[in-house]
């Protein structure tokens, strides 16, 4: 005979958004070799969930409060049964962390072992006592003239993160979250610092290529069993993509990669690319059509393809294939995730080559720590410079996390392809050894620009191939005007309109002209005024970083035939 026994920490009352630790123990009779039978808690483990809308269930968790249960299990030794005393140790992965819905009520946790069936119920409410501290920081957005910085919106990843048991410690953020650039307070003082979201960038450049850094930053890389340097204060991992250059403003995206726990896995969906040191490890996933997915695994942030063979994320389901976490994609803006289920949390970019690049350069910094002296293989440039390699840290284990210029891929250091920081810092080089390009695909390893080996000047060279926009109107107008019979979706963009007909004949007659192009900018204000039109009108998003700049305006038109309308779009920046 079996049962489970819930056991909440500290209980089962909480906030909504807030969480609460449930561990779920089997409990049984067990008999000796003389037949004589124990109850008592078994080694056993029960799968949990909630149905939709009854919140959210982590991925299981060593229990992490003082477990003052010992197990009972056969006896193998004369006696009937052994009672293994091990409180206040992190016994087997038999807890979950709930994550409550947003509106208050009374929920069900279920669980199973084996057939055997518990549940126990959590009341969701305002008043009840609150666990998660106020965070003390808040950044506002701040201009960003780095002339890449156009560039690295354009091809911004959509960021997968996994979320465990503490989820605060999986959002991506700033070094500075918590108001200073001391590394090692980080640890302590991820509670209370600021939880919004942002992604370091850096770009170098070739005659042929972009390399585009996206770095993710972690005030925590942590583990439910934190031995052996499992866990460390700061986490930094990241990608880097291979942009080539050609027709279009953004050209062509050919490979990513990523790394993980120093390994680099590569992805791509160009056939003409073939395994180096490297293999190809998947294909490239895609929001909008120009945004990479990336997943970020919960505790220790490695980062892979979202259609990597271990992530645990699904683009075809778009959702997390079990557990938890937050989905976050460029607006521009640092918003907070409001739990750690959340979804399209908007995250910022901030340059590294005028944040952590700059401060490198500065003394008296408390951020970084581990000099060491590039080493380059291959006769590449560079050698000799000295870099801070880490990010100074010392909980749990001392200066374990690395901006990219520290980074190392094991395979290719240890055959000695590429070396410590290699990857990274000289990646038209890096690119060539860890995968093959056709000769039809050249990739020019002469660098037209990259500060971090002291190649270029800011300025003249980058503008060459990325010119500055022409200055954009303050606000601007649209007026379009289409025959309609029934509903049709028209979405804008720039100066141009499109129709996806929902019900009745196409549009005809259709035209648009502007006073000014729709901006790919963000705006303070978006509206859509009906001048003529017998139908009804709805905005179903205004232009914004995460659509592509794309408005989407809805036109239903019930009565039979088809109307005239007259539609007019104004936008202020």
């Amino acid at each position: 005979m079996k049962e489970l026994k819930f056991r909440f920490d500290p209980e089962s009352r909480v906030r909504p958004g807030e969480t609460v630790a449930v561990q779920v123990q089997v409990w049984g009779e067990v008999a000796g070799k003389d037949g004589a039978k124990t109850t008592g808690r078994l080694r056993d483990t029960a799968s949990a969930k909630v149905a939709a809308g009854q919140g959210w269930l982590s991925k299981p968790f060593r229990f992490q409060g003082t477990d003052d249960g010992g197990f009972v299990n056969s006896g193998d030794a004369g006696f009937a049964a052994i009672f293994q005393s091990l409180s206040g140790q992190f016994l087997q992965k038999d807890a979950f962390l709930y994550t409550a819905p947003l509106q208050p009520g009374i929920y069900t946790i279920e669980a199973e072992t084996k057939g055997v069936k518990g549940s126990a119920q959590v009341t969701v409410v305002a008043d009840a006592p609150s666990r998660k501290p106020a965070e003390k920081n808040s950044f506002q957005a701040t201009a960003d003239t780095n002339r890449y910085r156009k560039l690295a919106e354009h091809w911004a990843p959509f960021i997968a993160q996994e979320t465990w048991w503490q989820p605060k410690a999986d959002i991506p953020t700033r070094f500075d979250f918590d108001g200073d650039w001391n590394g090692e307070n980080n640890w302590d003082n991820m509670e209370a610092g600021s939880s919004q979201a942002y992604a370091y960038y850096a770009a170098v450049e070739t005659g042929t290529h972009w390399f585009l850094h996206y770095n993710f930053f972690h005030p925590r890389d942590y583990s439910d069993n934190c031995i052996a340097g499992t866990c460390h204060e700061n986490d930094n991992e990241g990608v880097i993509l291979t942009v080539r250059k050609g027709e279009g403003e953004f050209r062509t995206l050919e490979l990513m990669e990523t790394l993980a726990h120093n390994n680099v896995y590569s992805y791509t969906n160009d056939t003409r690319l073939r395994k180096g040191a490297h293999d190809i490890d998947a294909k490239i996933d895609f929001l909008d059509g120009h945004h990479p997915m990336v997943y970020l695994e919960a505790g220790g942030h490695g980062a892979l393809g979202v259609g990597a063979s271990n992530s645990a994320y699904s683009a075809t389901r778009a959702d997390f294939k079990a557990g938890t976490g937050i989905t976050f994609v460029y607006k521009g803006v640092a918003e907070r995730a409001a739990h750690g289920n959340d979804r399209n949390v908007g995250y910022d970019l901030i340059s590294i080559e005028e944040s952590w690049w700059a401060r490198t350069k500065q003394g008296g910094e408390k951020a970084f720590d581990a000099p060491y002296v590039y080493q380059p293989f291959g006769n590449r440039p560079g050698a000799g410079q000295r870099y801070m390699g880490s990010f100074l840290g010392r909980k749990h284990g001392a200066n374990k996390a690395k901006p990219f210029w520290g980074w190392h891929d094991e395979r290719t250091r240890r055959g000695k392809v590429l070396n410590t920081g290699q990857w990274a810092l000289d990646p038209a080089y890096a690119v060539t050894k860890n995968i093959t390009f056709p000769a039809a695909m050249p990739v020019d390893l002469n660098y037209v620009y990259n500060p971090y080996l002291g190649i270029g000047e800011a300025g003249a060279a980058v503008a060459a191939t990325v010119p500055e926009p022409a200055a954009t109107p303050a606000e601007g107008s649209c007026q379009l005007e289409a025959v309609i019979d029934g509903s049709a979706v028209i979405s804008l963009s720039g100066e141009t309109a499109s129709y996806q007909i929902l019900s009745g004949q196409p549009e005809i007659e259709a035209s648009i002209g502007c006073n000014g192009a729709i901006p790919a900018r963000a705006l303070s204000e978006f509206e859509v005024r009906k001048n003529k039109g017998r139908g009804t009108v709805k905005t179903l998003a205004a232009p914004n970083a995460s659509n592509g700049f794309t408005a989407q305006v809805q036109v239903d038109d019930t009565a039979r035939g088809a109307d005239r309308y007259v539609l007019v779009l104004r936008w202020r920046l």
